[in-house]
């Protein structure tokens, strides 16, 4: 295929889920092209106006906010915004189209996304969309009979786009965490989290903002005093929201050992090398780099999420043996037992991680791109 320069639109985010796919797509674009353009069209006050830019990549705003389903006085006066936003979105998308000129446009999903693809595909312009949950989203499902092509992380997605259209290619993950882990990588874990190498590690992950539920399930095994964690480390990510909390809390318990809390997780590629069990909530990125680095997951999906589409994407798993899965409500008292009674049977993990490698695809980006010059032929 002849990957001649092109100009593409990308739009979408609202939350890391959605952006660093984008920004693996635009990567892998400028890679196959130097020349090729690229723009990134996403919701004013929105994590994606902070984090494209720093990834050198030029970001328009829209005014575009999604629907809140919790009825709070405040949601309700911001939904009755919507269709004025919404409007008002697909007017300056046009604009942007008109000006940018692009061969093609990209939605990775997210309500940032309806109105430049809405837009787009209505000026027929060639589209593609990523999705990525294991449950479509609303906004891609709404565009599914608009565009030439839909990037799919799951199978069974024709329940919600038409089959013809359908493409399996994978979630981008980041190039760190995209294989399991060497045992000089271990090693470089064991030094970097100051761990025991005699022992057995459980890595606790809620995300950037942390979970509620996985840190209330940590607080309640280590207010009983940790039962069967004597030869057990943890690495607790309990997310910059809670930091303070967690903090004041294990200063609180002096004499627990083996458990280090961060707010936020650098090398990630070295919290996963060294855990022998994750623990975690279930987004599209994240269970993508679990399958690409192998590892024996518990997943306790988030019910906070559009069309609990955590629980979609860990199912995917469970159903083929490739991880484990704790409700939410029933995680403060079932989460960690699990975890330590996993830790006690070696050879259900090596088939744990085993299923999970099988699952991985690992060539994501690539796929999507082409998929991307397909179209435009």
């Amino acid at each position: 295929m002849e990957y001649k320069p092109i100009r593409a639109i990308i739009s979408g985010g609202g939350t890391g889920g959605h952006i660093f796919p984008a920004v693996s797509i635009a990567n892998k674009l400028r890679e196959l092209n130097p020349d090729t353009e690229i723009l990134f069209v996403g919701a004013e006050g929105k994590m994606e106006m902070e984090k494209v830019p720093a990834e050198g990549y030029k970001i328009v705003g829209l005014p575009m906010v999604g629907m809140q389903r919790q009825f709070t006085l405040k949601n309700l006066m911001n939904n009755l915004t919507v269709p004025f936003r919404v409007l008002d979105s697909v007017r300056r998308a046009k604009a942007i189209i008109k000006e940018f000129k692009p061969d093609v446009v990209v939605g990775v999903g997210g309500f940032a996304s309806a109105p430049l693809l809405w837009a787009a595909t209505g000026m027929h312009i060639p589209a593609v969309i990523q999705e990525q949950n294991g449950f479509a989203g609303l906004t891609n499902k709404l565009l599914g009979n608009r565009v030439q092509s839909i990037c799919v992380a799951y199978e069974g997605m024709e329940r919600f786009f038409p089959k013809e259209k359908l493409v399996m290619s994978g979630n981008p993950i980041r190039a760190a965490v995209s294989q399991p882990a060497t045992p000089e990588m271990k090693t470089e874990a064991m030094a970097f989290y100051h761990l025991n190498p005699a022992k057995k590690h459980i890595f606790v992950v809620g995300g950037s903002l942390g979970s509620g539920t996985l840190n209330r399930s940590m607080r309640h095994w280590i207010q009983d005093g940790c039962p069967d964690g004597e030869n057990v480390e943890v690495i607790w990510q309990c997310g910059k929201y809670y930091k303070k909390d967690t903090d004041a809390f294990m200063a609180a318990h002096p004499d627990i050992k083996g458990i280090t809390q961060y707010d936020f997780i650098a090398r990630m590629d070295l919290a996963y090398a060294a855990a022998d069990v994750v623990i975690s909530r279930s987004g599209a990125s994240t269970v993508s780099e679990l399958c690409a680095t192998g590892k024996a997951t518990i997943f306790v999906p988030s019910p906070n999420v559009a069309e609990d589409h955590q629980t979609h994407n860990a199912m995917a798993l469970v159903r083929k043996d490739a991880a484990m899965l704790v409700k939410d409500s029933d995680a403060v008292d079932e989460l960690l037992p699990t975890a330590l009674a996993l830790l006690q049977s070696p050879d259900r993990i090596k088939q744990l991680e085993k299923n999970a490698r099988g699952m991985a695809l690992t060539n994501a980006a690539k796929i999507i791109c082409d998929e991307i010059y397909k179209v435009l032929e």
